[in-house]
């Protein structure tokens, strides 16, 4: 396991043939300090708010997504998974409208791409804080395209774009890639680890040192996985939201959609 050193890429309005041949090659690029620390501030504010809504609700799922629950190192009950944000909030909905955000699509050329505010699981928060007896501190090698089979489609190109609240310096552990593999056959893609279950590290595996603020972009068909953290509650708590961007036929979800398969499967192997 290695941590990489990235270039100092900024994120505007289009992406520079750097950024596009660096990506290309590897499936996994950095953006330093995409949102201020004063808007790191005001996202963790939103999320508490709409957290502490759905609580009070006794909210289990949104739009046939369920949510992920677990305790703090105070005992307090929080969502440690929560999907469709934007639906909730007029802050992360104009977040979505932020042209940068819309620059990132032309990772996917030829592919006519979209961010997904109501497809998927929307706007994601995954929220991990390592406590003793936690069931969602980590999540084992994966990547993101089999969901598409589950769905009855083909597998299609996407993109999951994080933006990080917390700081996490590559010895507490958070994203782990193998690069280059977004370009691997489909066997390999299928078959090359052991869905959610294997949380091994692998010699090839790259990590970073994350700021608040910085965004984190990488090809859905690039394994990848979360590591845990080796302290417990607050130094281990990490808070990163997902910007899906996809291709392939519109699916918009609503209150009335069904749990798909892979929610139920990825909730028995999670630890």
């Amino acid at each position: 396991m290695k941590k990489i050193d990235f270039l100092n890429f900024p994120l505007e309005e289009k992406l520079t043939q750097a950024q596009l041949e660096f990506f290309d090659k590897n499936g996994v690029i950095i953006f330093r300090n995409f949102i201020s620390k004063e808007t790191v501030r005001l996202y963790i504010n939103e999320i508490n708010r709409i957290e502490n809504q759905w609580l009070t609700e006794g909210r289990d799922k949104v739009n046939g997504v369920p949510l992920k629950f677990g305790k703090d190192e105070n005992g307090k009950t929080i969502i440690q998974r929560m999907c469709f944000l934007s639906l909730f909030s007029d802050v992360f909905h104009e977040l979505l409208q932020d042209p940068r955000l819309k620059a990132l699509i032309e990772f996917l050329s030829p592919y006519d791409g979209r961010i997904a505010e109501n497809e998927k699981d929307g706007l994601i928060l995954n929220h991990y804080v390592r406590m003793p007896n936690s069931s969602f501190t980590q999540m084992g090698w994966h990547t993101d395209s089999p969901r598409d089979l589950f769905l009855g489609q083909k597998i299609m190109p996407m993109l999951n774009v994080g933006i990080h609240l917390d700081d996490c310096p590559f010895e507490n552990g958070g994203l782990r890639v193998l690069p280059g593999t977004h370009k691997q056959n489909m066997i390999k893609l299928l078959f090359g680890k052991k869905y959610f279950i294997d949380n091994n590290p692998d010699h090839r595996e790259i990590g970073f040192d994350v700021n608040p603020g910085d965004l984190t972009v990488h090809d859905g068909r690039l394994w990848h996985r979360a590591q845990q953290s080796p302290h417990f509650g607050e130094m281990s708590r990490r808070r990163v939201m997902y910007v899906p961007i996809i291709t392939g036929k519109y699916k918009p979800k609503d209150e009335n959609s069904k749990t798909p398969f892979y929610h139920r499967l990825a909730g028995k192997v999670q630890n």
